[in-house]
């Protein structure tokens, strides 16, 4: 449901709103097509860009930077393969694919939390990837880097020491709806298919009219109007168009029968929070399996925002005990 909002605004939750105002003006900052270029040069030069050495924390994981082939012959896609240490036995392999609006971030930033908090304690190996950034590479360049990166990743399981039939693919954000996006491809192609899809706020409907995201404009970290500016980036000419492909966008996605089991999250103070709702109700529908969380008091990024707020920390437990379920199936 679009239109202007009734009711105000969801509270948000005390400890992160304290983070978000110790944040400052930085955290509220709003991406428009005229600052997306300063807004990429800000995020290339503070963003965390990990070396391998750093990475590998003292000999504690295996981190490898690899290149491989797009399908389409146009040069290749560069993952970052990361494991603990020591471990000759095949791991089962979190499939990462990195937020920033499809328009900023990297494939190494994400990598020491995700191997803090997962690749040890439930002994998994994780690949993320480098998949190429709109307005310079627009749909479906992204979600076809990652289509090739994780057809890759399983034909060589041997080598990365992996096993092909537990892969969850994953992702927040940007990498949230590009990992929902890759499970549709990967369905529809016959590709290999993973376990289950992370998608932790994802950036599914590119038509930017549900409830929430009006409700939500001026005050999400995130809102409609950077929303739009990184949609507009992606699809060019193709934005708002009516028959736009469900691998652009999935919430456009008429079926969505036969996917893995999903763990959709989202805040109830956020932008997304309407459409990641709607979604897991259409796997539903389908016959599918999906976990939904909306977070009371929650607002984009809330968990890097305020790491140790207990809303964070109870977000991170329960996704963790998802991945362990459905990695012992």
């Amino acid at each position: 449901m679009g239109g202007s909002a009734v009711g105000g605004v969801p509270p948000l939750d005390p400890e992160v709103r304290a983070a978000l105002a110790s944040a400052g003006d930085r955290a509220r900052q709003v991406l428009t097509p005229e600052g997306l270029t300063a807004w990429q040069e800000r995020d290339l030069a503070a963003r965390p860009r990990p070396t391998p050495d750093q990475l590998r924390d003292g000999d504690r994981f295996e981190v490898t930077e690899l290149r491989v082939p797009r399908a389409d012959g146009g040069g290749e896609v560069t993952l970052v393969s990361a494991r603990p240490a020591g471990i000759r036995e095949e791991l089962p392999l979190l499939y990462y694919l990195h937020g920033g609006g499809m328009v900023t971030g990297n494939a190494w930033s994400v990598l020491p939390r995700l191997l803090r908090g997962w690749a040890l304690p439930l002994r998994l190996a994780v690949v993320s990837v480098e998949y190429r950034l709109a307005p310079h590479t627009r749909f479906p360049g992204a979600v076809e880097d990652c289509y090739a990166g994780l057809a890759w990743a399983t034909e060589h399981a041997g080598a990365l020491g992996v096993d092909a039939r537990r892969v969850v693919i994953g992702g927040k954000s940007a990498g949230g709806g590009l990992a929902a996006a890759l499970a549709l491809l990967v369905r529809d192609r016959g590709g290999p298919a993973p376990l289950g899809q992370l998608l932790l706020s994802p950036m599914l409907d590119d038509r930017g009219d549900t409830f929430s995201s009006h409700q939500l404009a001026g005050h999400d970290t995130w809102d409609r109007t950077s929303n739009a500016t990184a949609w507009q980036a992606v699809l060019g000419h193709r934005y708002g168009a009516a028959d736009l492909s469900p691998y652009a966008a999935p919430a456009r996605a008429t079926d969505l029968s036969r996917l893995p089991a999903a763990y959709v999250e989202v805040g109830s103070a956020e932008t997304f929070r309407d459409e990641a709702v709607a979604y897991a109700d259409a796997i539903w529908r389908a016959g599918g399996e999906a976990e939904l969380h909306v977070w009371p008091g929650a607002c984009h990024g809330f968990d890097s925002l305020a790491p140790h707020a207990a809303v964070s920390r109870d977000a991170h437990d329960a996704r963790t005990r998802w991945l362990r379920r459905v990695l012992q199936q």
